[in-house]
């Protein structure tokens, strides 16, 4: 790599931490697009398989600064990722077969997909009195499996679907599953990651200047998620402009190469 290909490594791991830790999703769905055509790695698996292991250690990172505010519920996070991690090996596993345009062309298409459903009302609350219940465990396990499946057929950490998925299965508070999915997005990640691993398809330089600047976006990131939690609306329409713009552009360069 060259020195301004590795600046703009770092650069887009700090964008990349950066929203992991203000919404806790997006990370995968920036990381993609980032590396490819900002940065100019132009093997698709390889890039899915880079930004799975950088995006995860990221999550991983960007958990501490919310578990310190009081943002995560461990019980339910821990219960969301464990059948997580089977549906991502297995939805991995089949996105390694899938050509890699066809893979980036079906991706671009859920970005725009999750651009609409982030501009829905939030269904959670915004007080902090929630508590875990036995009951919760019918609806968490199989969203969590639904979840982990997607994650791991597009090599994504999955964040932007993990915390609906928490909000709508558990009731907590919005900025409560945005701490909580952290764990679930690094665990999926991890999974993908090293199911790519396997294959040869991580380019571990890359995955360093990620994290390097994925540090100070996610801390970043996380101090303000937690002061502008009344404003969330408005990060949201931000946030599902760029996708679509992003997605936009990954359809236009995807499009005639189709194997569908």
């Amino acid at each position: 790599m060259t020195s301004l290909q590795i600046v703009l490594a770092v650069f887009s791991g700090l964008i990349v931490g950066f929203s992991l830790g203000l919404i806790g999703g997006g990370g995968s769905i920036l990381a993609v697009p980032l590396l490819m055509y900002l940065v100019g790695l132009n093997r698709p698996h390889l890039v899915i398989g880079t930004t799975a292991l950088a995006v995860s250690i990221n999550a991983y990172l960007n958990l501490y600064p919310h578990w310190r505010a009081g943002h995560v519920k461990w019980k339910a996070a821990i219960v969301f990722a464990i059948p997580g991690i089977l549906g991502d090996f297995v939805g991995s596993t089949v996105g390694k077969l899938v050509n890699g345009k066809d893979l980036l062309f079906l991706f671009a298409l859920l970005m725009l997909v999750v651009a609409v459903l982030m501009l829905r009302p939030g269904k959670g609350g915004t007080g902090q009195g929630y508590q875990w219940s036995a009951k919760d465990y019918k609806k968490v396990v199989p969203a969590g499996f639904v979840v982990g499946l997607v994650s791991g057929f597009f090599g994504i950490g999955g964040g932007f679907l993990i915390v609906p998925g928490l909000v709508f299965s558990t009731g907590m508070p919005l900025i409560m599953a945005i701490g909580s999915s952290l764990f679930s997005v690094g665990t999926f990640g991890l999974t993908t990651a090293i199911n790519y691993a396997l294959s040869g398809l991580v380019a571990w330089m890359v995955v360093v200047e990620y994290v390097g600047g994925g540090l100070l976006g996610g801390f970043l990131g996380a101090r303000l998620a937690t002061r502008l939690s009344g404003q969330k609306r408005v990060l949201n329409y931000v946030f599902s402009g760029i996708i679509v713009i992003v997605a936009l552009y990954m359809l236009d360069l995807n499009i005639s190469a189709l194997h569908l």
